[in-house]
């Protein structure tokens, strides 16, 4: 059974990532960090995947995850080359299995800056096979690891790859998803959850207030900070609240197009944002803000609906312009057969009785 309170804190994750890639305001990576959560929901469906389906959940999780990526490489790429921005090698691979960034050039610098996500989650779907039967062996270690090593890059100054980076960014809570799945957040109660929320908080605080980045709050600017927040949010979102969704139809969408929505989302922005500043049009401020949400929007839903449907297929069900709609079973007639035998009218103790008896006579027939 669907859980819909998750469904709703993935639609919010996604709606929030828009908006935020449309407005660049910092305030919204304080008040909803959305990637950590997408990460925490993706950790606790993986778990599922793993008891159910065992290892093969790795290879449900790619089918479901990439055949998207490949639609908008299918595009991209080809533009790349035959705009004379990319020249053909090796790194453009990639773009078939994101177990590293794959390469852009020109416009698509910008346009697919967030695939980064693609190759994190892809790593941790690899791993979790690994990672689940250690974080059940070692609960409280194995969440701990990665804010201890993403603790120490950052105080050390240490540069490391972008994967290892991530892993240790987000990994943490990919590991909180475990343990939603496992119900520890649950066993742990309100209050202790709250405390250890609180614990965490505010060292984030502290660490946001005394190291801001280049666009001050940010948390996307500042690991350590968003990692320790998020952490705090997720116990909070994930142990503590536990609401009553119930589904509807804008739910539903939401969720069916999830990584249509994020894919296309920010070639949308860059292409409208861009547009408006070859047209001389105000792009700050609420009235510039306001113009470009409304175009992104539309623009997005054409997207959604032109490329939406290869979730469906990757995920094995029916394409469908907009998800959710139920569809009417239609009511077959009853077969045509054999007219039904006329009951033949007996005596008690006649034929039909299966004892001995006296027929009703038949009427005699005159000829005239």
């Amino acid at each position: 059974m669907r859980n819909r309170y998750l469904d709703l804190l993935r639609a919010v994750a996604t709606v929030r990532v828009v908006i935020y890639h449309i407005t660049g305001w910092a305030a919204f990576t304080v008040v909803f960090p959305a990637m950590s959560v997408m990460f925490a929901l993706a950790g606790s469906l993986m778990a599922a995947s793993l008891d159910r389906f065992g290892v093969w959940a790795v290879e449900r999780r790619i089918r479901r995850l990439l055949p998207s990526l490949w639609v908008l490489a299918l595009i991209a790429v080809p533009v790349m080359l035959l705009s004379g921005t990319s020249a053909w090698n090796a790194m453009l691979l990639f773009w078939g299995f994101p177990i590293v960034t794959p390469e852009a050039t020109g416009w698509w610098v910008q346009g697919l800056g967030h695939v980064w996500y693609l190759r994190d989650f892809l790593w941790m779907v690899l791993l979790s096979p690994l990672a689940l039967p250690v974080y059940r062996r070692f609960p409280l270690a194995t969440i701990v690891t990665p804010y201890l090593a993403l603790s120490g890059i950052t105080l050390a100054g240490i540069t490391v790859p972008p994967v290892a980076q991530g892993l240790a960014l987000y990994g943490g809570a990919w590991l909180l998803g475990f343990a939603h799945h496992d119900g520890h957040l649950e066993r742990l109660g309100r209050k202790r959850l709250l405390g250890v929320a609180a614990a965490l908080a505010v060292p984030a605080v502290a660490w946001v207030a005394t190291h801001p980045g280049p666009r001050g709050w940010d948390l996307n600017d500042i690991p350590l900070g968003n990692a320790l927040w998020s952490a705090a949010f997720i116990l909070v979102a994930l142990g503590c609240v536990r609401p009553v969704v119930r589904g509807n139809r804008a739910l539903t969408v939401l969720n069916a197009r999830a990584l249509t929505i994020y894919l296309w989302h920010v070639p949308a922005v860059v292409a409208v944002t861009r547009w408006g500043e070859r047209h001389d049009m105000r792009i700050d401020g609420l009235v510039g803000v306001a113009w470009r949400i409304v175009a992104v929007f539309v623009l997005l839903a054409v997207l959604v609906a032109a490329f939406g449907w290869v979730e469906d297929v990757a995920a094995g069900r029916r394409p469908a312009l907009l998800p959710g709609r139920r569809i009417p079973v239609p009511v077959s007639p009853a077969p045509a057969g054999p007219a039904p035998r006329r009951p033949v009218h007996a005596e008690p103790g006649g034929p039909e009785s299966g004892r001995p008896g006296r027929s009703r006579p038949e009427p005699a027939v005159s000829v005239r």
